[in-house]
């Protein structure tokens, strides 16, 4: 299946997400209360073409390069870190899903706007059977579920020669059963339920070997000739989630400017807080910090971009640095939001107030195993020190 589309500037594209702005945030407070995003506001960046910035140029997307999806995400994430964790997230499977044949992805594709959700993680096993395996298990933090068409999977499934190795398979949503445990502190509207698979049959086609997704081989005949899908999946992991923290620091920063104005400092003479030098302090503090994290973010796409376009192999360094710069954005990212919000004050905490959103949801995502600023910066110090890394996904 061949479609002509045209194909949107990255400009564009952010230039959608912002429109779309006062409409999106009108319904942040009601999914933070049901946990998941609004169906309109998924109807609403389909429209826009948010999820068809991975898909292949030959099913009606996009083929955007990675810069195009960090500064996306970082719009959205002005508006909610919520939506634009779970537009991240898809972007990420909907990229994996282009690695499996020609054939698998023309079912995939045949959806429309299609989404995918997936994990990283091995969480079930696959038992090999006559015309691929049959699988079951248990996955968490599945990230936008509740919107998906397929999921792609991880599990552990006995080689040719008995020993057990980790695939990577897409599964229909419809084969699996949603667990609804998305009760959280933080990024409550991503609805990043549990699944579970039950005797679930993948087809042989469906099923690829982790190992060699992870050093960036492809089963996909079309897609070779394309920069963005000739790169190893974790700094393309990595790349595609910063965008969506950036956006959560500069919309703590947007939030702070705009209180500013009527607040005082209670308990002081200053009848304005913006006349208080720990006020300057902070807010110069905070925007030298998302100042950062907007240089790792953007040295890593461009990385990630570069390399894609020249087909250049990857060193051990440079995949170990994608993981240190997105722990960097997220490290850096949260000192931001955790400066801005203490400047806040006592009325932050109400539930009207974004600040305090922003502020669970940064925490939230520094906590996430793939982007924990701790566990990055070792691994690349680990590697600087001419030591083997301790991992698999880099």
């Amino acid at each position: 299946m061949v479609l002509a589309t045209e194909q949107p500037t990255r400009e564009e594209l952010v230039r959608r997400v912002s429109d779309l702005a006062p409409t999106l945030q009108a319904r942040t407070a009601w999914s933070e209360e049901n946990r998941r995003a609004h169906d309109d506001s998924i109807a609403d960046l389909a429209e826009a073409g948010i999820f068809k910035m991975r898909v292949p140029a030959r099913y009606g997307g996009y083929e955007c390069d990675t810069r195009s999806l960090v500064d996306v995400a970082t719009e959205l994430g002005r508006i909610d870190g919520s939506l634009a964790w779970t537009a991240s997230v898809y972007w990420i499977p909907t990229w994996m899903a282009c690695l499996f044949p020609d054939e698998v992805q023309d079912e995939v594709f045949s959806t429309p706007d299609v989404r995918v959700c997936g994990t990283l993680s091995p969480g079930g096993m696959a038992t090999p059977v006559d015309g691929g395996a049959v699988v079951n298990g248990k996955w968490g933090f599945i990230s936008g579920a509740p919107h998906s068409h397929w999921q792609e999977i991880i599990a552990v499934m006995p080689g040719d020669d008995g020993e057990p190795a980790p695939v990577m398979a897409l599964v229909p949503m419809s084969e699996l059963r949603i667990i609804d445990d998305w009760h959280t502190s933080g990024m409550r509207g991503t609805g990043s339920v549990s699944t579970v698979a039950e005797d679930v049959f993948v087809p042989s086609e469906r099923i690829l070997p982790l190992g060699a997704v992870l050093q960036g081989q492809s089963a996909s005949a079309h897609n070779t000739g394309s920069p963005i899908y000739r790169v190893p999946l974790l700094p393309v992991a990595s790349a595609s989630s910063v965008g969506a923290v950036l956006g959560m620091a500069k919309a703590a920063r947007d939030v702070f400017f705009e209180r500013m104005p009527k607040r005082t400092i209670t308990y002081t003479n200053y009848t304005s807080q913006a006349e208080a030098p720990l006020t300057h302090f902070q807010v110069a503090e905070a925007t030298m910090r998302i100042d950062e994290a907007e240089f790792h973010a953007h040295r890593l796409a461009e990385m990630v971009d570069t390399k894609g376009v020249e087909n250049a192999t990857w060193t051990v360094e440079e995949r170990v640095r994608a993981r240190a710069d997105l722990g960097a954005v997220c490290r850096l990212g949260k000192e931001a939001v955790d400066t801005l919000a203490t400047a806040s004050g006592g009325s932050s905490i109400y539930n009207d107030v974004a600040m305090q959103r922003i502020s669970r949801d940064m925490q939230a995502v520094n906590l996430h195993a793939l982007m924990h600023p701790n566990t990055n910066t070792e691994l690349y110090g680990r590697v600087l020190c001419g030591l083997e890394p301790n991992t698999l996904y880099l």
